[in-house]
Parts: C-alpha cells; structure tokens; sequence
C-alpha cells in the first residue's frame, strides 16, 4: 500500500510558497480544466461593529488568492469560494456580506471571475453519514468536482486541534451544527466531526499556518506567527501531520482517533509520505485549553478568579455547548466582569451546553434554550434565573447577571 503524501513547506513569500506545496504534494494532479472547484476558507466569525484581530482566526486572504491563481493558471473557470459564517444573530445577511468584501473576494471576483456565496442563502441536501446519523450539507459543495479546504493551523477549545476536517463543520445548516454537539457519549462532537468529509467529492487540504492560533478558534487566543503550509490530497493525512506541527500526537486527537480507525489507518504516521520540511524542526506546542479556577469560592477562568471575583460558579464549557452559544460565551465572562461591583455573588451557579445539572442550594442561571429545557423542572433548583433563545440575547444574559 503507498503512502499518502504530505508537503510541509516554510511560507517564505506570496504565491511561490502556495505553489511549492501544492507541487510537492501533487495535489492538482487529478484536476482538469472542466471541473468545478469549491474552495472552503475557514471565517469562523465576522462582526462589523467592532475592530477584531484576525491573525490565526481566518484563512489569510494571501493563501486564498494563491490557491484562485493556481486554479487558473491550471486552466479552471468555474471556482466558487463559500463558507457559512458564524454571526451573533442567526440569518443575519448583511455581515457575511461585509466579511468577503473585507477580505477581498470581490476583487477576486472582479480580477479573476471567482463567485463566492454564504452558504445560509443556498440549499442544503441532506446526507446519509451512516445508518442513523444524517447532516444536511450545501448543495453547491457536495455537486462540485473538487474542494479545495484551506483551514487555518489551530488548537481548539474543545476538539483540542482545529484543521482540514474540523473546517468542513462550516459547510453544513446550523442544526446540523447542533447536532454535532451530541449528549451521546459514544458519537459525541469528536465522533460527528471525525466524519464530516467522508461523503464529500475529492479535497485537497492546504493548511494555512501563516498565522497559528493557541487556544482556538477565536480570537481571544493567542496567535503565532508560524509561516507555515501544510499540503496534502489526503485530508486525514494533512490533519495528523498538521496536529503534530502544533505539539500533539494524532493518538491524543479524540476526531482524528475516529477518523483513523474508520479509515483502518494509523495514528502514529508511519502510512504518510512527507515531502518539504521536517516536521520534528517546526513542532510548536499550542495550548488548548483555557485554564479555570475551581474551588469552594469560585468556578472561572483563572484571569477572572485572580481578580477576586467570587461567589459565582461558571463551570467549564463541555462539547455539548454548541457553534453559538460558543460564540457568546466571551461575552458572558466580559458580563461577569462587568456586573461584579467588588463584592461577592450571592453563590450563582452558571450552566451552559445540554448536560449541565443544578447544584442542590445554589442560585442557577440557565443559559440557552437547551439548558433552560434540560433543567427546567430540577428538584435542585433552589432559584433560577432563565436566559432563554437559541443562542441567547447577550442583553438577556446581562440582566440575568444583575437579576442574580
């Protein structure tokens, strides 16, 4: 059996770089001029009001103009760039619309004939993953010829590395995303995840780690800059080599564990093939996971609990805790922070995700209509405080807070 091929190149400048991995890793090879190419930048979040740092977050506009130019320059007109934003108010369209013309993609268009969409304005046709197990997919992707994924290098809050196949998660409707936040034990988020390409049409993965991200997928972790692109035709492989640029082994990956073991590979990288850089030379840990303060005082994040908050009890974040509520779920430390006038909260428990049960004797806030749903009749319920809404209003959580 031949090894899957994967190239680890140095981004040293525009164009050149790009090319150079997609050369080493012979992934235009099996393209042809006639296809229909659908190219996947990872936007994980856009907001207009506000100024936010972008580095280790978004797709480099860079790698995404690269990749257009080569396409071209292999004889492909019909390109289409597509992706399915996260934004604070679900069916918002005018945001997304401010993303692309941020970023360039009408000048893509208008310099080089490319179209790009929000997937939240296309149709979606649901796919069968396996017997029991259905996500409903854009249209425009599954009938394209060929998918050119371009993640970023991240770690990530809660499927510890975010990269090729995590990327795709941006290509199916928002209740397919929820679903992928599973109270299942067995087929939890890792498991929905670890099957996200599998039905889709052949992708080349060209990892963008110009810019790398500790502590994912937003951007209140901490970027690097990295320069460097990882390449391959096998998505799999490009993900295992790619957790490994950021300090982990593919074994200590719970998706990329699934995924292997559906595939009937290893994990240890001895099937892949790498052509470009050695890998051992660019290792980087990234850390994952932002650490929290638990103790008879206080559950927080560490920053907050150092500044002698106390009284409250926001418990961790799990894997149920779905792409929106995620996005709020800054904005309910920076509500905590705000509502905290230097005394002591009246011992308030947070709960958030689907699998959060109550605290016998504590004030709850429940936020999120799955958690409001979950609890809603508890016996532990000693005084609740709802935040209802799918996600939840950030105005609602707010007055919460005060309410407590």
């Amino acid at each position: 059996m031949s090894k899957s091929l994967v190239a680890v190149v140095r981004y040293e400048s525009p164009l050149e770089s790009v090319q150079k991995a997609v050369e080493l890793s012979n992934g235009l090879e099996n393209l042809t001029s006639s296809s229909r190419v659908f190219i996947k930048p990872n936007i994980v979040f856009w907001a207009k009001a506000v100024q936010f740092p972008k580095w280790g977050v978004i797709t480099t506009s860079r790698v995404v103009e690269d990749m257009v130019v080569l396409l071209k320059e292999h004889g492909v007109d019909d390109i289409i760039i597509g992706e399915g934003i996260v934004t604070m108010i679900p069916g918002d369209r005018d945001t997304p619309v401010h993303a692309f013309n941020s970023l360039g993609y009408e000048k893509l268009k208008n310099r080089y004939g490319v179209k790009y969409l929000n997937i939240f304005e296309r149709p979606f046709e649901k796919v069968e993953i396996e017997p029991g197990l259905t996500l409903n997919y854009n249209k425009d992707i599954l009938y394209s010829d060929f998918i050119v994924d371009l993640p970023v290098m991240k770690a990530h809050n809660q499927t510890v590395v975010s990269l090729g196949i995590k990327n795709l998660k941006g290509i199916i409707d928002i209740s397919s995303r929820k679903k992928c936040h599973s109270t299942d034990t067995v087929k939890d988020l890792h498991y929905h995840v670890s099957r996200l390409s599998d039905k889709l049409p052949p992708i080349f993965t060209l990892i963008d780690g110009i810019y790398s991200l500790e502590r994912g997928p937003g951007f209140d972790g901490k970027m690097r800059r990295s320069n460097i692109l990882v390449a391959s035709s096998d998505i799999l492989s490009a993900d295992m080599v790619g957790a490994r640029l950021l300090g982990y082994q593919p074994s200590d990956i719970p998706y990329l564990v699934h995924a292997a073991k559906n595939r009937s590979r290893p994990t240890d990288l001895s099937d892949i093939k790498i052509s470009g850089e050695e890998i051992d030379n660019l290792v980087s840990y990234h850390e994952y996971d932002f650490k929290y303060a638990e103790n008879e005082n206080c559950t927080l994040p560490v920053p907050l609990a150092k500044q002698g908050i106390e009284g409250i009890f926001y418990r961790k974040y799990d894997s149920t805790m779905c792409t929106y509520c995620s996005a709020i779920n800054g904005l309910v430390l920076s509500a905590i922070r705000l509502a905290w006038k230097g005394d002591p909260w009246d011992d308030v428990e947070i709960l958030t995700g689907k699998i959060m049960k109550p605290t016998k004797g504590k004030k709850t806030i429940l936020i999120g209509k799955c958690m409001c749903q979950a609890n809603s009749e508890d016996s532990n319920l000693k005084q609740v405080i709802k935040v209802k809404g799918c996600p939840p209003k950030p105005k609602d959580i707010l007055l919460a807070l005060h309410k407590a």
